[in-house]
This record gives structure tokens, C-alpha cells and sequence, in this order.
């Protein structure tokens, strides 16, 4: 294949790459504020450079990616752009029933917009895999799934939205993006607002959590700045060490996915 991507490629070669396997990746980001150093792409970003990577190692294909989905809480920052939950749902299935229809069979979505789209995409994969079309078989994966060295990366430092990790994964497959000397220094203090009951760092924590809710207004009140986590610290270096992990155990899971026949 010229491209792992579908979309630089002719309906000839996406026939004949089908006549050898049925896998197709579907990235999928968000568009929202992400503090004063980070590009408002920063979660499409993610997605797309893990589906590139795992689609190059794996020989496999992935759909251009969607850059919109579920982020009303970041509302109140200028440029974020929001989809609601049944719209990206229903966005989702159509591009599912469009590749089914033309031969692909198993489908992996990888969400770069970590924990916040999960229950939209987890209906979506079930509604379509119970419902739907019943000889298709739908994955669903996270960079909170995947990576399995956050710590070893980051150390003891928390990890939340615009935090070390992400704005570091930015820093090493896309540079030139962050404003790295806007990257802020102190995360917000989430448990002023939270008490325990909320994750100061999305990749562990001691206390029991409660998925607490908050929208646009709040969140402009408790992080005026964006940022839940400081990020001056992070690295392309770091940034690598943290995609390459997650690349490794994604390219893993899809050889043994090809197996697949559940």
C-alpha cells in the first residue's frame, strides 16, 4: 500500500488490500481547549499518530480521522467544537455500515479524547455489534487502555487534561505545536472542587472514585486557565517513550485480533 490511510488511496487499492485482510482503525479526537500551550487538536493528534504508527507495524488500514466529538465542558473556551453524544453515535455507525458494506469485517476504534467519549463510542461498538450487524466485530481502545508505562514516564506527577503526557505525545510527533513556554507549571486543584471524589491523575489513584459531572461554566470557574495538569516538565523524549508503549500494545492486540473469530 502507498498509505495506511484510506483517504489518500484509490478504491482499487482498498479492494485489493481486501482480499487480504478485513481490519479497519477508526481514530477518533476532539477539538477543544486544551490550556494555553496546547493545540485545540491535541486528543485528534493522539489518535491519529496511534492509528499511523500501529496501522504502518501492523499492515493495516485506518479511516481519515474524526475530528469532533463529545467536549461540552470546554464550551466556554473559544474554538472548541462539541458534538452531542448521539450525534457522534450515529456518526460512528455510518462510517461502520460504510466499510461493512464494502467488505471490512473488524473494526477498532481508538479514542484520542481519553474517558470523556468512552460511553458514546461503547454504545455505538455494542449497538452495532448486538444489533446491527452481528458477523462484524467491534474493539475499542484508549490511550488510559493502552499505556502501560504512564508512571515510568511521568513519574509521580498527576495526569489530567492538557497534562504532562499528552502535551508531551503533541511535542514529539507533531513539534513546533505546543507553546511550550506557556505550558503551565501548577495543576488545578481539583480536590478543592471534587473533595475525593475525582481523579487527580487519570492513569491512578488511591480513593474510590464517583464520576462526578460538571459543565462549560464550571469548569471556566475551577480551571480558568484550560489545563487541569501542570505539563512544563514534559519532553519529546517523554512523548515518545509514551506513544512508542502505546503503539507496541495496540500492533499486539491487532495480530491477535486478525485471529479473531469469536
Amino acid at each position: 500500500m502507498r498509505s495506511v490511510w484510506i483517504n489518500e488511496l484509490t478504491w482499487e487499492d482498498v479492494e485489493e488490500y481486501l482480499q487480504r485482510d478485513k481490519i479497519a482503525l477508526i481514530p477518533v479526537g476532539s477539538t477543544e481547549q486544551h490550556g494555553p500551550a496546547g493545540p485545540l487538536g491535541v486528543d485528534a493528534y493522539a489518535a491519529i499518530a496511534i492509528a499511523e504508527d500501529a496501522a504502518k507495524a501492523a499492515d493495516v488500514l485506518t479511516t481519515p480521522p474524526l475530528w469532533f466529538s463529545d467536549a461540552p465542558h470546554h464550551l466556554n473556551f473559544p474554538g472548541t467544537i462539541s458534538l452531542r453524544p448521539e450525534t457522534l453515535i450515529n456518526v460512528v455507525k455510518d462510517i461502520v455500515h460504510s466499510l461493512y458494506r464494502n467488505g471490512f469485517r473488524k473494526f477498532i476504534v481508538i479514542n484520542g479524547h481519553k474517558g470523556t467519549n468512552i460511553p458514546a463510542l461503547t454504545l455505538a461498538c455494542r449497538e452495532i455489534q448486538q444489533y446491527e450487524l452481528t458477523d462484524a466485530r467491534m474493539a475499542l481502545t484508549d490511550p488510559l487502555y493502552l499505556c502501560t508505562n504512564a508512571n515510568e514516564c511521568k513519574g509521580d506527577h498527576p495526569e489530567h487534561h492538557a497534562g504532562v503526557l499528552e502535551i508531551s505525545h503533541v511535542m514529539y510527533k507533531f513539534p513546533g505545536l505546543v507553546k511550550e513556554d506557556k505550558r503551565p507549571t501548577e495543576d488545578v486543584s481539583l480536590d478543592s472542587v471534587f473533595g475525593d471524589y475525582i481523579k487527580k491523575d487519570l492513569f491512578s489513584g488511591p480513593h474510590p472514585t464517583v464520576e462526578l459531572m460538571w459543565n462549560s461554566i464550571q469548569q471556566e470557574k475551577f480551571a480558568p486557565r484550560g489545563n487541569f495538569s501542570a505539563s512544563d516538565f514534559g519532553s519529546a523524549e517523554m512523548g515518545k517513550k509514551y506513544h512508542d508503549n502505546m503503539v507496541e500494545n495496540l500492533v499486539k492486540f491487532i495480530n491477535w485480533y486478525r485471529t479473531y473469530e469469536a
